[in-house]
């Protein structure tokens, strides 16, 4: 088996920069992943590491967990070598203690024995450090180790730490935008392959195996589950059995996972024909002039929030222009009108996760102590960005229109905005379905670069790959 990491002195800096910021405040316990059954215990899912264990330790390997001791240094990686019963079944691995030298440790101890260790430091009075735990497996382990329940174990995950591993997590290093760049890359051929193969009578399933088809080809995997659909206005659809027509809209938003756990993320939204239709192309237009929009504003110290708000005010702008949307925009932006046709934010952050570090809670990744998270508010509450931005920063933009029938139902009885929509016009549109377009970038000193080669984006370069 090869192991794919980078060279073992990245994983020594970054531990030793994360207990810096930690020093004194006791240990921090790391949480690798186990596999995952399905449906009986020996199926199991695909499996996928933790991305803030693989950032420390690069090990992409099931059943491991470490420890670093920020008083002492000590860092201990904990695993079980395996069994001849293992080894008929799954071939040979290297040990726990030479995997753990490629990430530069030095020492390990058999999986059990961690349980002892957080139990000394327990009994020492000493403070246990968590991560937010996501996986079930792993909080009935540690509630057993750290001698609570699950709802107990919120009293270890600490803020600091979290913050620590966002601090470093967030800038991204020039080795890891290189990966992150080839995950695009190999996103960019899914989303050719899927516009070029989409024909009328096929069903969408048939273009989400052109995309694993494509990522399988290039040692990689999809970082998420594919929405390919025809029904656009359905923001994270998995449904692909639908049939494909002449005068449908494919929504397309794919992103590969490349070997070393980086991912793209990328949408891109063409007509099953050979064009776009006339509402289809003024839509379509004012999506990407929204874009366009706030690309040109993406630097450092510029609040995304602030983009997001731009981004929302062409689109009043354009929405007003075709005579869905009326009246001032400004206010209708105000008001919160433009949610009818935009109900989610404009990007994320983006590296190891596709919603990069998103189980480390939205409030300290996109937001910070100055700037709180909406929680109420009807479509800033799914902005998942709104800090400012820094160079090294890595995130998406992808503004959309939605016309979701059963809010146009909701909100035309309710008599909500009826200053801003013209109800009359929208509920022409019915049948409209969806547009997003998305493209991935890096901060940079003095703006922003595209990342990955270019993917055909304007109405007139969609149609030319489906003519």
């Amino acid at each position: 088996m090869e192991f794919q990491l980078f060279d073992k002195q990245v994983y020594e800096q970054r531990r030793s920069v994360l207990k810096q910021k930690m020093s004194g405040k006791g240990i921090i316990v790391l949480m690798g992943n186990d596999e995952s059954s399905m449906n009986y215990k020996d199926n199991t899912f695909p499996f996928r590491q933790d991305s803030s264990f693989l950032y420390y330790f690069g090990l992409d390997v099931a059943g491991l967990a470490a420890v670093m001791d920020t008083n002492t240094g000590e860092e201990v990686i904990f695993g079980n070598d395996l069994t001849i019963d293992d080894i008929i079944w799954t071939g040979t691995l290297p040990s726990v203690a030479e995997m753990a030298a490629l990430a530069g440790v030095s020492q390990t101890k058999a999986y059990p024995q961690i349980a002892d260790y957080i139990g000394k430091a327990l009994s020492a009075g000493r403070a246990v450090n968590l991560l937010p735990p996501y996986r079930p497996e792993n909080k009935v382990k540690l509630a057993t180790w750290l001698q609570t329940d699950i709802a107990g174990l919120k009293n270890h995950v600490s803020v600091d730490l979290i913050k620590a591993v966002i601090s470093q997590r967030v800038i991204k290093t020039a080795l890891e935008v290189a990966e992150i760049e080839k995950a695009v890359n190999i996103s960019i051929d899914m989303e050719l392959a899927v516009i070029k193969y989409a024909r009328p009578g096929i069903r969408e399933y048939e273009l989400v195996a052109k995309a694993h088809e494509v990522a399988i080809a290039n040692d990689a995997r999809l970082g998420y589950p594919a929405i390919i659909t025809k029904h656009g206005q359905t923001l994270h659809t998995h449904y692909y059995g639908n049939i494909l027509a002449d005068g449908d809209m494919v929504l397309s938003d794919i992103g590969a996972e490349n070997a070393m756990h980086y991912g793209g993320d990328l949408t891109r939204t063409f007509p099953v024909g050979k064009q776009f239709d006339t509402r289809q192309r003024e839509l379509y237009d004012v999506v990407l002039n929204s874009m366009d929009h706030a690309i040109s504003l993406l630097k450092p110290g510029t609040r995304y929030k602030d983009i997001h708000l731009q981004a929302c005010q062409k689109l009043a702008e354009g929405l007003t222009a075709v005579g869905i949307m009326k009246g001032d925009t400004e206010e209708a932006v105000a008001a919160g009108a433009h949610t009818m046709f935009f109900q989610c934010g404009l990007g994320h952050m983006l590296g190891m996760d596709t919603h990069d570090m998103e189980d480390l809670g939205e409030q300290y990744v996109g937001y910070t102590d100055t700037l709180k998270k909406e929680t109420e508010i009807f479509g800033l509450k799914s902005l998942r960005l709104g800090r400012e931005l820094e160079a090294g920063y890595v995130l998406t933009v992808e503004p959309g229109i939605y016309i979701i029938p059963e809010l146009i139902d909701r909100w035309e009885a309710e008599k909500k905005y009826n200053d801003f929509i013209n109800y009359d016009v929208l509920n022409t549109y019915r049948d409209f379905g969806g547009i997003r377009i998305e493209d991935n970038f890096l901060i940079t000193d003095n703006g922003s670069q595209l990342l990955g080669k270019y993917l055909p984006k304007t109405r007139q370069e969609i149609e030319a790959l489906r003519s």
